[in-house]
């Protein structure tokens, strides 16, 4: 994996008491190395060792240590080679979206509509794929599944009837594909596109395809004007740093990853980002904003009690897996068996709390003063005796700490400083 091997390779350098030009020059080699392992062009990646090694050696140090100079510089030019960040396109318009089979187009049709639903847009999705009826079927169990328009007819043009007839804020229509770049696909989206006339045209790629995502985007882009492209699978793919450098390379833009299965897993696609998970950098922006979806922020603010501790693990759920949660936080490297046993933990302290009573998720000392209450706990949990005595400790070591955190206003602002720097 890549971002595993660029970790390792940049762990190296740091650990080192001090490092010279030979560290630097070994460092390079290796990030070469790793990059054409994982199918990154060849003269992408020698135009960036060049850059890496000519400022990494040449440019005055900002007050950072060698370490951390050579550290930002590999940040800042695998962000470069990465391209640019996208802003979405939040009012009314159409939106034509187009791709091979296999790369996840008609599933990243329903995630889109999900994307703008989320932020206050009412999408439709149209069905123009007229050679696949399954891909028709699965747009609309998709609408069905976000609660959204859905358009179908038994021709192109009653469809595109339909479309001008559409009163939804964003109509996105999933055109036909085929299993390779072929003058009839490239006919049809000619076709599609002059008759429907699209604010924006997003090509639809997979990650794993690697630098051919970059010859599939200059293909299309020749018939059609391209806006910019969604890379899909980027959630298991060994070539998606491969699919993006190639992408920008092909001067295209890329608006969207998909990073998993789910219809809330596409993400707006942010090179400084992206390039983070890679290295290991924290996203604390990132990780409070799905705090703040998933409403977790405001629970935070209740006192803390086993009921609201309750509440915080549901809220903490809706984040997403414990993985993606200690990946944003830069936590990227540790053993699985680490995070099932985390996962696990949870769980255990979930279902501890559920066999409470009302009075005992107010009060958990009730607990300590009456040993049967621990016994009828642990029964109906289907834990240990000892496991609910543990969640008892752990709790009062919490509720001590948050008591000091709110008296603390020192506490306060060095945490907020430390959020800056990560994000800044």
């Amino acid at each position: 994996m890549l971002g595993k091997r660029l970790r390792e390779i940049i762990g190296k350098i740091t650990k080192k008491p001090y490092i010279d030009e030979g560290d630097v020059k070994v460092m390079i080699k290796e990030i070469q190395k790793a990059l054409i392992a994982a199918d990154v062009d060849v003269r992408l990646v020698l135009d960036l060792s060049k850059r890496i090694e000519k400022r990494a050696l040449g440019e005055q140090m900002r007050a950072l240590t060698l370490k951390q100079h050579v550290f930002q510089i590999v940040y800042e030019e695998l962000v470069k080679l990465m391209g640019e960040g996208y802003s979405p396109r939040l009012e009314r318009h159409k939106v034509l979206l187009c791709g091979l089979y296999g790369s996840g187009k008609t599933t990243t049709a329903g995630k889109l509509a999900h994307f703008f639903k989320k932020n206050g847009l009412k999408p439709a999705l149209v069905a123009a794929d007229f050679d696949r009826p399954a891909a028709i079927e699965q747009l609309r169990q998709l609408a069905t599944q976000i609660n959204c328009a859905f358009y179908s007819a038994a021709s192109l043009e009653e469809v595109l009837e339909k479309v001008k007839e559409a009163r939804e804020d964003v109509v996105i229509i999933d055109s036909a594909g085929r299993n390779a770049l072929d003058e009839r696909l490239l006919e049809e989206l000619r076709s599609i596109y002059s008759k429907v006339a699209p604010e924006e045209v997003f090509l639809v790629v997979s990650g794993d395809m690697g630098q051919s995502a970059g010859k599939q985007a200059r293909a299309i882009s020749e018939v059609v004007p391209i806006s910019a492209v969604i890379v899909t699978k980027m959630d298991s793919s060994a070539k998606g740093g491969a699919a993006l450098s190639a992408v920008s390379a092909a001067n295209a833009k890329i608006a969207f990853i998909g990073m998993g299965e789910k219809i809330e897993d596409l993400r707006l696609y942010d090179p400084k980002k992206f390039v983070g998970r890679l290295l290991g950098i924290p996203d604390i922006e990132g990780l409070l904003a799905k705090a703040k979806e998933a409403g977790l922020e405001e629970v935070a603010e209740e006192e803390l009690t086993a009921e609201t501790l309750l509440k915080q693990l549901k809220a903490a759920k809706k984040m997403g897996p414990l993985k993606n949660i200690l990946s944003m936080m830069g936590a990227v490297d540790l053993p699985k068996e680490l995070v099932v046993q985390g996962e696990e933990k949870l769980k255990g302290i979930e279902a501890i709390i559920q066999s409470m009573t009302k009075e005992e998720r107010r009060d958990v000392s009730l607990l300590k003063r009456q040993p049967s209450r621990i016994r009828r706990i642990a029964k109906g949990s289907g834990r240990s005796e000892k496991e609910v005595r543990e969640f008892i400790a752990q709790f009062e070591k919490m509720e001590k700490l948050m008591k000091r955190f709110k008296k603390d206003r020192g506490m306060k602002r060095k945490l907020e400083e430390m959020f800056k720097r990560w994000q800044g």
